[in-house]
């Protein structure tokens, strides 16, 4: 992808600003592997099985294998570890994965023996994870990113930087926050400097011809997705069953991600006077600077979820899904702020700060649509024993869609998510066994791919962020390995689930520059997740 096309998509941001771009909205569509601790401990194998209240969230048709009314809850244990480069950290977290009840209307009819409704509450995502890291000796500077690719591409001059009460970067004509934030920056004096400055007739960065510098970051995020659902399905003959299901969404997401830079010899302004006349000097100099960003967006969404399972023979079961886009109304709250410690033969030069919005939480709202979901499944009963199961899931990233809150979708949003994303595919495997009448043995695992193209994970591409943050991440792959057992007594059930989560994820501080004039790389990292999580379901059967 060439400048220029980067600069179109650029010149549309300032519409954008208020919205999420595609690598976020990306992040909120995701599902993880949770609910019940039988379904966990197979890996969420259950798409031609049924007879479990976290196949609402998966396959509907599932509700019409119940004989009987089903009532249960499910809580884990998460031990989250996540590291970046050689930095690990760790967190433990309570959550509540599953509630939920299956009515069971017994008609005593041969054609139509049973139609069963359900309601169930699942947590579909949890978004804990903090890592921190750094990059030595890197090749450029976020600022110069910013100074290029937000100003000089879109053609923005220094007066489109300043701002009053008057100004909204969420217009056409404004340039964006994170670029209007590192300029015309105060000083402890009073005075104005900038992380990025004028220089002639174009805008640069701190990083030039003998600067070297270093790179820190820290991403804290929170949140979790929530489903509550509302299911209807039924048994023909005891061949075919089938089930339609309603979800209600709620989604919490919070973030803070703050990017450091320490810097010899950068291009820095020599005082705080004029922001016009002081002079960019770059000789015994050193500066450190940072750009932080809060952003909580939060949202309630509806989808729609059609399943069957037909079953040939008593050993066979064949499953099909299909779940509708999540319609999501959301809103963004978030702020961005800069600081700049600069130095001149080990003197303070000045000390300078700016936030967004004059330090005040700026609120937007916009309509996301995540992907398509497609499912195939089907699982064996050998002898009176033993169970396995095979999932396929198709999942449609590229057809994900941001727009206004009259739900128009954004042309230039849509394009990137077309360009960066392809379908990924999740593969889901799971046996159990019953030593006795009374306990069972379950293992399972999952695979999901990747969700971007080639060309986004070899730096091929100038990657366009809307918003205040340069920043984007994206998963590589996601393995799954599970366990658990389980004991049935009269009516009472309890399992227990074991759940070994490996992600693999990039962290990028900003795009990569690629032009007519070759690569210039970006400051990125892997980050690598391993979770574990203990999970007990209690219930009955009536």
């Amino acid at each position: 992808m060439k400048k220029k096309v980067l600069a179109m998509l650029l010149c549309g941001l300032p519409l954008l600003i208020n919205a999420q771009d595609a690598f976020d909205v990306l992040q909120m569509s995701q599902t993880e592997l949770r609910g019940t601790s039988r379904f966990q401990s197979m890996a969420g194998a259950f798409g031609a099985l049924g007879g479990d209240l976290s196949t609402l969230t998966q396959n509907p048709a599932g509700i019409g294998v119940y004989r009987s009314s089903d009532l249960g809850v499910t809580l884990s244990l998460d031990f989250n570890s996540t590291k970046a480069g050689i930095n690990k950290l760790n967190e433990t977290k309570f959550n509540v994965n599953n509630v939920g009840y299956v009515g069971a209307i017994r008609l005593n009819s041969e054609s139509v023996p049973n139609l069963n409704f359900g309601f169930t509450y699942n947590r579909i995502q949890s978004f804990n994870r903090h890592y921190v890291g750094g990059v030595a000796n890197i090749p450029t500077s976020m600022s110069n990113f910013v100074a290029d690719e937000f100003v000089n591409v879109p053609g923005y001059t220094d007066g489109d930087l300043y701002w009053d009460e008057d100004y909204n970067p969420y217009f056409d004509g404004y340039a964006p926050w994170a670029a209007v934030t590192m300029f015309d920056m105060t000083t402890q004096n009073g005075g104005y400097v900038g992380i990025i400055n004028a220089n002639g007739d174009y805008m640069q960065g701190l990083f030039g011809d003998g600067t070297a510098a270093d790179a820190y970051y820290s991403v804290d995020e929170s949140g979790h997705a929530d489903e509550y659902n509302i299911a209807f399905g039924g048994n023909i003959a005891n061949k075919l069953y089938f089930g339609l299901d309603f979800g209600i969404l709620d989604l919490d997401f919070k973030s803070t991600q703050t990017y450091e830079e320490e810097m010899d010899n950068p291009y820095v302004m020599a005082d705080d006077i004029d922001l016009f006349e002081s002079p960019i000097v770059s000789d015994n100099t050193y500066a450190k600077w940072a750009l932080t960003n809060y952003l909580h967006s939060e949202g309630t969404g509806v989808n729609f979820k059609f399943g069957l399972i037909w079953k040939p023979v008593q050993a066979l079961r064949i499953g099909a899904a299909f779940h509708t886009p999540t319609y999501y109304d959301m809103r963004d709250t978030y702020l961005v702020s800069a600081k700049l410690h600069a130095y001149q033969d080990d003197e303070l030069l000045y000390r300078a700060s700016k936030s967004s919005n004059d330090g005040y939480r700026y609120s937007g709202t916009y309509t996301i649509k995540t992907p398509w979901h497609f499912m195939g499944s089907v699982a064996g009963v050998i002898g009176t024993n033993g169970i396995l199961s095979l999932d396929y899931e198709y999942v449609a990233n590229e057809t994900m869609r941001i727009g206004d809150d009259r739900n128009n979708d954004y042309p230039d949003v849509t394009d990137n998510v077309k360009a960066y994303f392809k379908p990924s595919h999740i593969i889901r495997v799971g046996g159990e066994y019953r030593v006795t009448p009374s306990f069972s043995l379950r293992a399972g695992y999952s695979y999901k791919t990747t969700q971007v193209e080639k060309g986004v994970d070899e730096y091929e591409y100038n990657i366009a962020t809307v918003g205040t943050n340069p920043a984007y991440q994206y998963d590589n792959a996601v393995h799954n390995i599970t366990a658990g057992i389980g004991y049935r007594y009269q009516k009472f059930y309890a399992d227990l689930a074991y759940v070994h989560k490996m992600r693999k994820s990039v962290y990028n501080a900003f795009s990569p520059i690629n032009d007519n004039y070759g690569y210039e790389p970006n400051v990125s990292a892997d980050v690598t997740d391993h979770n574990n999580r203990i999970s007990l379901t209690l219930g009955m059967r009536f």
